[in-house]
């Protein structure tokens, strides 16, 4: 039986795909963004283990609640594909069920192996989080460069999956025009990509480093205006690309 190391779950989301959505946090991410609102997630042995029925037996419990509004399953984190064998398993119990699945990814996908085509075919949605296509820029941000997310965005239109890129303003990072139409270039090919969700930084995790005694190196850091916001929602407009914040 394979385990999954979970972290939590939420019952009820509405911002991590359509609908209302039971989410399933997964344990472990090798980004270290500087904005993480998730900074307990990053230990790859933490979290609570449970098994695929585990988990339906509570999303079959939500069911009507989650169909009638359009909704379904998310798996984010962390990063769901660090636990790909059981993402891919819990998904394929979803479809069984005619539950929508959607996965919430940063794309830091390290081996193509057959698994990561078995988790994409029972994928409904995938939510696609590039954050940064300067790849100098991207380290600064995250410790880790943005090809393995970039080849996984090129994977996801070579297969055709349903895709929503996110993308997170940040001064500093990725409030710049020049940052976006160089993200709205590099998406505009690609027939998967509905849309664009553009996400103002927040600091709502900040309280999360200070638990574990680091420094929120944004902690100064404001959010974005709404003039900024639409801006950058311009840019992608203006390339035939929808665009939401």
């Amino acid at each position: 039986m394979t385990l999954g190391r979970i972290h939590s779950v939420e019952s009820f989301g509405t911002v991590d795909g359509p609908g209302i959505r039971y989410i399933a946090f997964m344990q472990g991410c090798l980004m270290r963004c500087q904005y993480c609102h998730n900074r307990d997630t990053w230990d790859l042995d933490g979290g609570k283990l449970m098994s695929v029925d585990d988990i339906m037996s509570q999303v079959i419990s939500y069911q009507p609640f989650l169909e009638g509004s359009g909704g379904g399953i998310t798996a984010s984190g962390g990063e769901a594909i660090l636990q790909a064998q059981f993402v891919s398993e819990l998904f394929k119990a979803c479809k069984s069920q005619g539950i929508h699945t959607c996965l919430d990814t940063n794309g830091f996908v390290r081996k193509y192996e057959p698994v990561i085509d078995e988790l994409l075919d029972n994928t409904d949605l995938v939510l696609l989080d590039i954050k940064q296509m300067d790849d100098a820029k991207h380290i600064d941000l995250t410790k880790v460069s943005n090809q393995r997310t970039l080849q996984f965005a090129q994977y996801l239109a070579k297969k055709g999956v349903r895709t929503w890129i996110r993308y997170v303003v940040v001064a500093g990072f990725t409030e710049d025009v020049e940052s976006a139409i160089a993200l709205a270039d590099f998406i505009k090919p690609m027939q998967n990509v509905e849309k664009v969700e553009l996400l103002p930084y927040h600091a709502l995790g900040e309280h999360k480093w200070q638990a574990f005694g680091e420094d929120y190196a944004l902690a100064n850091v404001q959010a974005p205006s709404s003039e900024t916001m639409q801006q950058l929602q311009q840019v992608f407009l203006e390339r035939g690309i929808k665009a939401t914040y």
